[in-house]
């Protein structure tokens, strides 16, 4: 069975790609789609068949879907990305591909926010297009946060508009874990399900967490969504992209990454990575 890992040079491809081969997948059988092949050399050195695929540029997805059985389409991070992902459905469909399994984002069809609505239309194509699918909504990556504690280290504080949300996180790896586990069984077949830490924590205990991995105290700052906006502005980001990002902090106040029942722990078998241990490992291979 050929297994395509599209984004496979991005921090969660290459994470997948390994939790493949640490599962027995042969390297042979496994097909890294990536914009840039030269910049995935290492992924050919581990025997990994390495193609050119761009969303954006359906030429590309036809050769690279050749001979593959199941694909795994990792969300992208261009301004309009749906339109890229409704291109490789499409392609999918079209190769006749037994089965696409997506990292779509938590709880789209509850909640309305702007990155969801992306996930959702995508979930919608996927859907639309009759191909066999398992949609993996993936809660927030620990990594997330690497930015925010590693400021932390310097002004003593993790300033955001969540108010006392709830966020359940994991780290890439286990999320990695799970979408090897999905391409390589049935278990997950036909599903979509929402998949996220064991523990949902509060951005108080994320700066008790900081803390302990800084080693010096680190509280939690709340503001409003249009205060953190204009922070975000006063510090040289465009006012779309600061509202677009100060919404996602609306997003999480209204429960977006609250909810966890362990689907995680359960796919990979084992508990999901704890907060400070993601900080720890994240922080330490910056």
């Amino acid at each position: 069975m050929t297994l395509l890992v599209t984004a496979a040079t991005g921090h969660l491809g290459r994470l997948v790609v390994s939790a493949l081969l640490e599962r027995g997948t042969a390297a042979s059988d496994i097909v890294a789609g990536v914009r840039t092949p030269a910049k995935a050399a290492d992924l050919a050195d581990r025997g990994v068949r390495v193609v050119e695929l761009d969303y954006s540029r359906p030429e590309t997805l036809a050769p690279a879907l050749t001979g593959v059985d199941r694909v795994l389409l990792i969300s992208g991070t261009d301004a309009d990305r749906v339109a890229g992902h409704r291109n490789v459905v499409a392609a999918v469909a079209e190769a006749g591909v037994e089965r696409l399994v997506y990292t779509s984002a938590p709880r789209v069809d509850e909640i309305d926010y702007a990155l969801g609505a992306d996930h959702l239309a995508t979930e919608q194509a996927i859907a639309a297009s009759g191909v066999s699918a398992t949609i993996l909504r993936h809660n927030w990556y620990t990594e997330n946060y690497l930015d925010a504690v590693a400021r932390a280290a310097e002004t003593g504080e993790i300033v955001a508009a969540a108010g006392d949300a709830r966020v359940a996180s994991a780290s890439r790896r286990d999320y990695a874990e799970a979408a090897a586990v999905a391409l390589t069984t049935d278990d997950l077949a036909g599903r979509t399900i929402e998949v996220g830490g064991d523990v949902a924590w509060t951005y108080d205990e994320l700066a008790a967490a900081a803390g302990e991995v800084l080693g010096r105290p680190v509280t939690y700052t709340a503001v409003t969504v249009d205060q953190l906006a204009a922070g975000l502005e006063a510090a040289g980001l465009d006012a779309g992209t600061a509202a677009f990002v100060a919404g996602i902090d609306d997003a999480i106040a209204r429960g977006a990454l609250s909810q966890t029942d362990g689907a995680l722990a359960r796919i990979i078998g084992r508990p999901t990575t704890p907060l400070i241990d993601g900080l720890r490992e994240g922080l330490a291979s910056r």
